[in-house]
């Protein structure tokens, strides 16, 4: 029989478990002891590109479909539940660590979005880059990167690594 728990997919829990507990670890500092939500403007100045910036983020992926109501909600925590479960049996089906680790990246990302948006009703974003008042990217936290950090990765590895490679047999 197949082992399930391989080397490399027990690294890939591990990284998805450390990017869950950091995400949130972040997110409890800002709004406790920090108190970010509570600073003027909701905003604490650090380098002349970037600020932490309290917003609760009621949407998904660049702000989509919004939790309005909490019928919506409670549908977009099912959605993202079902995506990282998706995740997690993709990653159990690879071998490699490649493709292991930028699964691992989105799905403890996923994990910590899920508990904002159970707990808080929205997902909590504070890190805000910005040249002036351009902003390339919209405010994000720890667990966005990570899911699109995990993203690129994958698409990556897609575009990139050879069919042979991705087919061979992994040390286990």
């Amino acid at each position: 029989m197949h082992n399930l728990f391989t080397r490399n997919r027990v690294i890939g829990l591990a990284i998805a478990a450390v990017i869950f507990v950091v995400d949130q670890a972040i997110k409890w500092y800002l709004l406790g002891p920090l108190k970010l939500r509570l600073q003027p403007e909701g905003k604490i100045d650090l380098l002349p590109f970037f600020d932490l910036r309290y917003t609760e983020n009621l949407g998904i992926s660049l702000g989509l479909l919004q939790a309005t109501s909490q019928e919506m909600r409670w549908i977009l925590v099912a959605l993202t539940s079902l995506i990282a479960l998706v995740v997690l049996v993709w990653m159990f089906r690879e071998r490699l660590m490649g493709e292991i680790f930028g699964l691992s990246l989105i799905l403890g990302g996923a994990l910590g979005n899920i508990v904002d948006r159970s707990t808080l009703g929205y997902v909590v974003d504070y890190a805000d880059f910005h040249i002036g008042t351009f902003r390339p990217f919209l405010i994000f936290n720890l667990a966005d990167a990570a899911i699109t950090i995990g993203v690129v990765i994958i698409l990556a590895r897609s575009f990139f690594v050879r069919d042979d490679a991705r087919n061979a047999d992994a040390p286990a």
